[in-house]
């Protein structure tokens, strides 16, 4: 008979056990559930509701119980439904009836809610600790790159020239941004629901922040009813995530194209790349592909969770069961995709002399020759226009404007000296966008120095792993 089974003349159907019950993905929450009824149960030993011998007895066999799941002593019951049923069946099975005062003063409701919390909570600190380890190997990579000119594109078309150190470092904003949301989400899950039952709270004479205290949350949740039926932070959370996997996928897109032949940037590690099994001569760039392939599956996490949740009444409702595996999966494919990727970018090889040769086609430095235009005196429209119609005639003549005679610029301005040919030089196209968060080696280098105090000023005092 169920824990639950007072009501009930006939057991539940084997199918109705298979259906309804959530084991085999909550089970990974062993520790959390454990962790959290230890706390309880100490709070209703101090509150006086039950007696502190038995508060006592109860957080001891806890503890044992936790020890035997670690080495493998524990089987799970599906009939038991869930990790929280199947502890306290556990706990009543080794204590007997002592081992039922454990729930009293909660709900299945408000312990589900701690428990995802707690285990999110962890989560968080361990994919902050791995964007870690990845804006490290991003801002090393950008330090040996300061003076790597490569092309910079928009549209995917040849642009302006920049260096890699700078490209490099659009990304590092990209996830130093995606650690300042973790943090955020973090404050919202960091609030302790225990003690709200199953929605109205208890009559018992509970100590809430003592709990809180205990299992180191930062605050304790307002609203019983919302409590219970708030999957916010769940929700919050995978956005985060999906938002880190874009992140990994444009980049991986990058990563594909640049190792390919027409591209030819840089080449991957063999370590991190894979062969074909009919052509011999193939390096597939599959570790990059699959993150980007993965991205898909953490997005329909997150849309999973909005669509489970849109249409439900307060307060609790069994349709939130569905919010673990999607949350679950959504974490575990970002704790596979960030290592990998980082250790594959940290041993890629660059191909300074490709990369060079790339910038200096596509007339990357129009931009500057319709500058200098401007610095004579003409405006800035008039410049745009006589630069496009040099650029038509480097096109017809295959040449770059930097390859053109002081005969041939005559020819479209009188304005143009000598200097011209320093001024378009790619060098002095980098080195004189010293503005602010521009591509010059002392704006790169201003970057690099305030993603390092950025790293070193990540916290993980609140590691619970």
């Amino acid at each position: 008979m169920k824990l639950w089974g007072g009501r009930f003349s006939k057991n539940t159907d084997k199918i109705t056990d298979d259906f309804n019950s959530s084991i085999h993905f909550d089970k990974r929450m062993y520790r959390q559930d454990i962790m959290g009824s230890a706390a309880h149960v100490k709070m209703l030993g101090k509150c006086g509701i039950i007696p502190e011998e038995e508060a006592s007895l109860i957080r001891d066999t806890l503890f044992q119980i936790l020890e035997d799941i670690e080495n493998g002593r524990v089987d799970f019951d599906v009939s038991a439904e869930d990790i929280h049923m199947n502890i306290e069946s556990i706990l009543i099975q080794r204590i007997g009836d002592v081992g039922k005062k454990l729930h009293t003063g909660r709900s299945r409701n408000d312990q589900v809610a701690l428990d995802l919390r707690m285990y999110l909570k962890d989560e968080v600190i361990k994919i902050k600790v791995m964007l870690k380890e990845l804006l490290e190997v991003l801002i090393n990579l950008a330090e040996n790159n300061l003076d790597t000119i490569i092309p910079g594109y928009t549209h995917l078309q040849r642009a302006q020239p920049v260096t890699l150190a700078h490209h490099l470092m659009a990304y590092f904003q990209m996830f130093r941004r995606d650690v300042e949301r973790l943090d955020d989400c973090y404050d919202r899950i960091d609030v302790m629901p225990l003690g709200s039952g199953a929605l109205a709270s208890t009559t018992y004479p509970i100590n809430r922040q003592m709990v809180a205290d205990e299992l180191g949350f930062s605050k304790i949740t307002e609203n019983s009813i919302d409590a219970i039926s708030d999957r916010d932070f769940v929700i919050e959370l995978a956005s985060c995530l999906s938002i880190i996997m874009m992140h990994l996928s444009r980049f991986s897109e990058e990563i594909i194209l640049w190792c390919s032949h027409e591209f030819s940037f840089i080449e991957l590690d063999d370590a991190y790349s894979t062969g074909s099994s009919i052509m011999p001569q193939k390096k597939n760039p599959d570790i990059a592909e699959l993150v980007r392939g993965k991205t898909g599956r953490v997005y329909g996490s997150l849309f999973t969770l909005l669509t489970v949740m849109k249409g439900l009444p307060l307060a609790y409702n069994k349709d939130m069961q569905e919010d673990k595996e999607a949350i679950f999966n959504a974490v575990d494919t970002v704790k596979l995709s960030l290592p990998i990727f980082t250790r594959m970018l940290e041993t890629v090889k660059i191909k300074k002399e490709n990369l060079l040769f790339a910038a200096k086609g596509g007339f990357t430095n129009a931009t500057d020759l319709a500058d200098y235009l401007v610095k004579k005196g003409i405006p800035f429209r008039d410049s745009h226009k006589i630069v496009g119609k040099m650029v038509a005639y480097c096109i017809e003549k295959n040449k770059g404007l930097d390859d053109l005679s002081m005969e041939e610029l005559h020819q479209f301005s009188d304005k143009i000296d000598m200097d011209i040919y320093d001024a378009i030089s790619l060098q002095t196209c980098i080195s004189d966008r010293k503005a602010p968060g521009g591509p010059s080696k002392e704006s790169v280098t201003i970057q690099i120095n305030n993603g390092k105090e950025f790293i070193k000023s990540l916290q993980f005092d609140n590691m619970l792993f």
